[in-house]
């Protein structure tokens, strides 16, 4: 009698073990039904874009546009004075408009119609200190006013004084601002330069505020320098 062995000899009769084995086994394709290579699909792709492009162009359909998308040429500014042709033409309308943003400044205590306050801050409205010489205005704006001082025969005298604003504004603002309010609230006069500012600027030696005495010599005069040509160049139209 032979001994026994000690392989193990699977139930060729159990279903499941022979389903699983199945299972594990991939399909065999048919052939002709293989799965195409991504390298054909996508050599495949460039030749459809190239091929379309090229037929596009041949029929009128369409062309690729090879210019530069950012090249495009600005619409001209609407704004007064924000376009070469609006400010050229008419500088005062340009002033007038870039002062009336730079007179938020002066508001607080001349008032936003120009009226001030009694006994503390003057009239810039019909003020001969605003339409009088040109060269006593801008040496007020730049270094300041202290002490009391008479507008349209009434005595002010503002706690402080005016404080100078010659190194917080640029010249040509200052010289907006100026012409802005020579302008408005029934107030006509000529136009202030930014280079009339930088004139009594480059000639002003100062370093306090001015009194209404130290100021007296400047009262009628004003700053040399021409006025810009153009309509409405040196006078504001009737106030509203």
């Amino acid at each position: 009698m032979s001994a026994p062995s000690n392989s193990f000899q699977p139930d060729s009769t159990d279903l499941d073990r022979l389903h699983s084995a199945v299972k594990r086994e991939k399909a065999d394709l048919q052939p002709g039904r293989e799965p195409v290579p991504m390298l054909v699909i996508f050599l495949g792709m460039i030749v459809a874009v190239i091929a379309g492009g090229q037929l596009g162009v041949m029929t009128g359909g369409y062309s690729f546009n090879t210019s530069n998308p950012f090249n495009f040429t600005a619409a001209p500014d609407p704004r007064p004075g924000g376009g070469a042709g609006a400010g050229a033409a008419d500088p005062f309308q340009a002033a007038m408009k870039k002062g009336a943003s730079g007179y938020a400044v002066c508001g607080g205590c001349h008032q936003g119609n120009g009226m001030g306050i009694p006994g503390q801050f003057p009239p810039l409205a019909g003020s001969e200190w605003v339409t009088g010489g040109t060269e006593r205005l801008v040496r007020v704006v730049q270094h300041g006013l202290v002490g009391a001082i008479t507008v349209k025969g009434q005595g002010y005298n503002t706690p402080g004084g005016m404080q100078p604003f010659g190194a917080a504004m640029s010249s040509g603002d200052l010289a907006n601002v100026l012409t802005y309010i020579r302008n408005s609230w029934g107030n006509e006069a000529t136009m202030i330069t930014k280079e009339m500012v930088e004139k009594v600027r480059s000639d002003e030696k100062r370093a306090q505020q001015w009194t209404e005495a130290d100021l007296a010599p400047f009262a009628d005069k004003n700053v040399p320098g021409d006025v810009p040509a153009g309509p409405g160049a040196t006078a504001a139209p009737a106030a509203k």
